[in-house]
């Protein structure tokens, strides 16, 4: 069997759309395989701007997730949470780690305040828009 003949089978498998092909003539043999065509991801969508801050009549503003990803409270796991409920935060203060994409996102508070309500556990998945933090505000 020639070079030329091998190529002709896997141009052969291509056209088909053949994941594996087996091939005898006389005493020569060939088997072919390939993996599957990876299939082209749909466009999607990209909501931009900036999340509406959320205020309630007591004063408390909710910090809502930016991004769809994973919620980590800590920098890793063999450190102190970045805040807990009684902590006092200012404005820029990183409150948690959002993983999108493998991409480590700081989300810090746009406000100050005291933290009341942590919504999320950790490493749990967040949605655009999910809750993550109450802050009463300072007044």
């Amino acid at each position: 069997m020639e070079y030329n003949d091998i190529k002709q089978l896997a141009l052969l498998m291509k056209e088909m759309g053949l994941t594996s092909l087996e091939y005898s003539e006389g005493e020569a043999s060939v088997k072919m395989e390939r993996g599957q065509n990876p299939s082209v991801p749909a466009a999607i969508e990209l909501k931009t701007g900036t999340v509406v801050p959320q205020t309630d009549a007591e004063g408390a503003y909710t910090v809502t997730s930016p991004m769809v990803g994973v919620f980590y409270a800590a920098p890793a796991a063999d450190r102190q949470p970045y805040v807990s409920i009684g902590d006092r935060v200012n404005t820029g203060d990183v409150l948690c780690i959002i993983e999108a994409m493998k991409m480590m996102n700081e989300i810090t508070a746009d406000k100050s305040g005291v933290i009341r309500e942590i919504c999320v556990g950790n490493k749990q998945i967040v949605e655009y828009g999910h809750p993550l933090f109450r802050i009463h505000l300072d007044s």
